[in-house]
């Protein structure tokens, strides 16, 4: 056998191990349950759509699949009607109920320190999201999603980035407002995101992030402990040492590379691949050792985001032709027929009613 049979071997073994996936401690579907049994939702369809049993979601050391929370708030999100129901949760939770992280943040001395240590400590909260804290020029925060595909959150990320900036406000009794906000998906904006984010705010943007005001960098934390911090970081090492490190599925890394890229119709195998580190051959070998195609990918995550971009009534068809790459309308609808049967103008009439 050659090398680069062996090589080939290699890869296509390593492609083929078990990918587990990102789970997360559950506080936001946690919360969600309560909030929908509360205003007396009935959560039994909901939960067996989902996977979820009650006393998974009940049992506060339950560990839950990143990916069925997202789909659990935005089930419970449209059982109430709320738009704005991952930003109404992180303004009512009690920040303390993060637990071990956010008491970790809370002891430090400065709000740099404080989201460094977020940063390195996100995982054991969510291992689908990982921080990454911006401190040269700027100042702040910004989201990455690991294993699981972003395109298909609204709640949950906007839980997060609320929560971040209520912990930042409480940790140095400042009213902190973030000069600068973007988030990869689409939505309505208004009021009551502003009155937390500013008017600063990008959507659709290419990522997810948080900028502070650069002067916010060394803001002490009024509740700074030096001697529980050195405490409370090393029970935090010991359970960051405890998790796996598998990165989940090469599908979902390639999804997240190429939504930012799909308005510019610069969607090429060979540029995900250089953004992904790897030659376009090992990109194809991966996603084969995964059971789909760079193609296949594409054309799903394009008929993913053509259904929940329809499903908004202030974006035009044009507007969502051009959001997924595609040159005129023709194409768009073309193509949309081919997924579902019908014209993108049929499909968003089925959403308006």
């Amino acid at each position: 056998m050659g090398p680069n049979n062996r090589q080939s071997r290699r890869e296509a073994l390593a492609g083929r191990r078990k990918h587990w996936p990102p789970s997360a401690g559950g506080l936001s579907t946690r919360l969600a349950y309560a909030r929908a049994e509360t205003a007396g939702v009935a959560l039994d369809p909901i939960l067996s759509k989902v996977g979820l049993t009650r006393q998974q979601v009940k049992d506060p050391a339950s560990r839950i699949k990143v990916h069925d929370q997202i789909r659990f708030l935005s089930l419970v999100a449209d059982a109430l009607s709320d738009d704005l129901f991952g930003f109404h949760l992180a303004q009512a939770t009690d920040l303390r109920e993060i637990g071990l992280f956010y008491y970790v943040l809370a002891s430090s001395e400065t709000l740099l320190e404080a989201l460094q240590k977020a940063a390195r400590y996100s995982s054991i909260v969510n291992e689908g999201i990982s921080l990454r804290c911006i401190a040269g020029n700027a100042f702040g925060t910004s989201f990455h999603y690991v294993g699981v595909s972003r395109h298909i959150d609204q709640h949950q990320i906007e839980f997060w980035m609320t929560a971040l900036v209520r912990i930042c406000r409480q940790l140095t009794g400042l009213d902190v407002l973030p000069g600068r906000v973007r988030l990869i998906h689409r939505r309505v904006w208004n009021e009551e995101l502003a009155a937390v984010f500013g008017d600063n705010v990008e959507l659709g943007a290419a990522a997810d992030d948080i900028r502070f005001p650069t002067r916010m960098k060394h803001a002490p934390v009024v509740s700074a402990d030096l001697h529980l911090n050195k405490l409370l970081r090393s029970y935090c090492e010991e359970a960051l040492s405890q998790k796996r490190r598998d990165r989940g599925s090469f599908r979902s890394q390639v999804v997240n590379a190429i939504v930012p890229l799909l308005p510019h119709g610069k969607v090429q195998a060979g540029e995900i691949a250089r953004q992904l580190g790897v030659s376009q051959r090992t990109l194809a070998r991966r996603l084969i050792a995964e059971e789909v195609s760079f193609s296949e990918v594409l054309e799903n995550l394009r008929s993913d985001l053509a259904n929940r971009y329809l499903a908004d009534p202030e974006l035009a068809i044009s507007q969502i032709a051009w959001l997924l790459g595609y040159r005129d309308v023709g194409a768009f609808s073309h193509a949309f027929k081919r997924w579902t049967g019908k014209t993108p103008g049929q499909a968003r009439s089925e959403h308006a009613h």
